[in-house]
């Protein structure tokens, strides 16, 4: 599903302007962003959690030319699906 998509089926649903549908996922986002760079993680119960993950410094391969590279070390999200989305898939 794509975000318009997404934006469609609910602006339907609830009998919303899709402007205003667009900008409260937008403000959303925003806020799920803000909260994971303060608190490192987020839980949306029934949903899942997303977290702030370290990864290590490595190294790896240019598979063009073979030589070996440092990978610096970086943050990543995860994602932790709760109970509940398990069971609905």
């Amino acid at each position: 599903m794509t975000k318009n998509e997404c934006i469609d089926n609910i602006a339907k649903r609830l009998r919303l302007p899709k402007k205003q549908v667009g900008d409260t996922l937008d403000t959303f986002h925003v806020i799920m962003g803000t909260t994971l760079k303060k608190d490192h993680v987020f839980r949306w119960p029934q949903f899942g959690t997303l977290e702030v993950r370290q990864r290590k410094a490595r190294k790896g391969r240019n598979p063009r030319t073979g030589v070996t590279i440092n990978i610096k070390a970086s943050k990543t999200v995860g994602f932790r699906p709760a109970a509940a989305l398990k069971e609905a898939i």
